[in-house]
């Protein structure tokens, strides 16, 4: 194999699995990468085809010289900047692998937490051993984390996913068919509730099919001024599309409040993923439409207010 000169200092072929984990590691810690040895972990198990625990075990065993040049090709794509979850093609989201593409936002753990408040919520409304069951649309569904996630969770929900871009779509799809959710879910491409709407572009459902229950959505929300201070991981492979929310990042929720009325029903739950800083005046837009008599908001992981979930408790 022939190894360039930068690439000598995380790779040799006389490497055992722990050195070359270790020397990329270290590799892409001296250039800056965050959590250099999770990634490399990551890369690793992929570019063997191992578990994690197959790793611990194997750490001590040659390096395999079939996987090296690929090894190496790895490495410096991280190097460059790319996320792990592009390079491998995948990233877990409530116990499930996603495929992922440079088509559609990695999905994040934070969101895991919009699920279980409409899982929460929902079941309240229409308990899971009821007759009835909610219809319910994710709108910019990207890789189809919530909406397959839903689908998945609840089989007995009706469960429609948007996009505004076609190749975010396919994305979907797949995943859909990956977890068996494909033949409870329908996907519609356009521009947030507009396919939706009674009066609908050309292939919108019709009238009496999109009764929505519950909305639930993770919109572009990063306010345009900010794209190009944001990670390069982020600001530099991930889609604009999915990320730029106009001026100050609300204009998808605002967009979307507008157009609440051009459905056959407004939802019971509407609940939506935004930024930091962001929660009260989603809030203030929704309990504006005077819809929903207990409005909440919640805090991630890391502190922020995430999420805001809008529920009308009565018939």
């Amino acid at each position: 194999m022939n190894v360039h000169k930068d690439e000598e200092v995380f790779f040799a072929p006389s490497f055992t699995i722990r050195e070359a984990c270790m020397q990329a590691s270290s590799f892409l810690a001296g250039l800056g990468v965050m959590e250099p040895r999770s990634n490399v972990e990551r890369l690793l198990m992929h570019v063997l085809g191992i578990e994690r625990s197959a790793m611990l075990r194997d750490l001590g065993e040659p390096f395999p010289a079939e996987h090296a040049a690929e090894w190496v090709e790895l490495i410096r794509r991280k190097a460059a900047g790319e996320p792990v979850q592009y390079i491998i093609g995948e990233e877990w989201f409530y116990g499930r692998p996603f495929t992922v593409t440079p088509a559609t936002l990695i999905p994040r753990p934070e969101t895991e937490l919009l699920v279980e408040a409409v899982l929460e919520a929902a079941d309240r409304l229409w308990p899971p051993d009821g007759a009835e069951a909610p219809t319910v649309v994710d709108v910019g569904t990207g890789t189809g984390a919530i909406g397959v996630t839903l689908a998945s969770q609840r089989p007995g929900w009706r469960v429609s996913a948007s996009d505004l871009s076609p190749d975010a779509l396919e994305v979907a799809r797949a995943n859909a068919v990956r977890h068996e959710a494909a033949g409870r879910m329908a996907f519609v491409q356009g521009d947030l509730l507009a396919p939706f709407a009674k009066r609908g572009a050309a292939g919108a459902p019709d009238a009496e099919d999109i009764r929505i229950d519950v909305l639930v959505s993770n919109p572009p929300y990063i306010p345009a001024d900010d794209l190009a201070g944001l990670q390069p991981e982020v600001r530099d492979y991930e889609p604009r599309l999915a990320l730029d929310g106009g001026a100050d990042g609300l204009d998808p929720y605002r967009r979307m409040v507008e157009q609440l009325p051009s459905l056959a029903q407004l939802p019971r739950i509407v609940a939506f993923e935004l930024g930091m800083g962001q929660a009260h005046d989603v809030a203030a837009l929704l309990r504006d439409v005077g819809e929903w008599d207990d409005i909440r908001i919640i805090t991630d992981y890391g502190g922020i207010e995430r999420h805001v979930i809008a529920v009308r408790t009565a018939k």
